[in-house]
């Protein structure tokens, strides 16, 4: 076995230990993480819900407060999380966290999956048309093949 091979993560031997989600707040990515939630509790692994903050030049260069407005769409969805966690919590329970990540949204995802040793990637079906053409995040996670991905629709 070389020094290369004794070091790698070894992923999904005994099934997943830690999945990760990416949310934006759109109704695709809650249903992921709906999904992801779902099969978390059913492995008990922990669900690694990732916000990936964009970074907009443009905007910044414009004056517009680009971080406060990320930051802010990081609160609302990270209290959306928690109001839904509470209201299962007699039902089941979920292991999860929370993470944000600045950047676009493939490598944000691909740095918290490397990051959490992630053994599984869920993400939203892109409710964007130009997807179909320069391909979506989920085809370029996919394409990676370095996780699982599931994509919901």
């Amino acid at each position: 076995m070389s020094e290369q091979q004794s070091t790698q993560f070894e992923r999904g031997t005994d099934g997943p230990k830690v999945i990760v989600v990416g949310v934006d707040g759109s109704d695709s990515s809650l249903r992921a993480a709906a999904y992801a939630g779902g099969l978390a509790r059913r492995q008990r692994a922990l669900l690694a819900i990732v916000y990936v903050q964009p970074v907009m030049a443009t905007g910044a260069a414009l004056g517009v407060p680009v971080a406060e407005t990320t930051d802010e769409i990081a609160e609302e969805l990270i209290s959306e999380i928690r109001a839904a966690a509470e209201r299962v919590k007699d039902i089941f329970e979920v292991r999860w966290e929370f993470h944000t990540f600045r950047g676009d949204p493939y490598n944000g995802l691909v740095t918290a999956a490397d990051e959490l040793k992630a053994d599984a990637v869920v993400v939203g079906a892109s409710e964007q048309a130009g997807h179909r053409i320069i391909g979506s995040v989920a085809v370029r996670l996919v394409k990676a093949g370095r996780w699982p991905v599931t994509v919901v629709p």
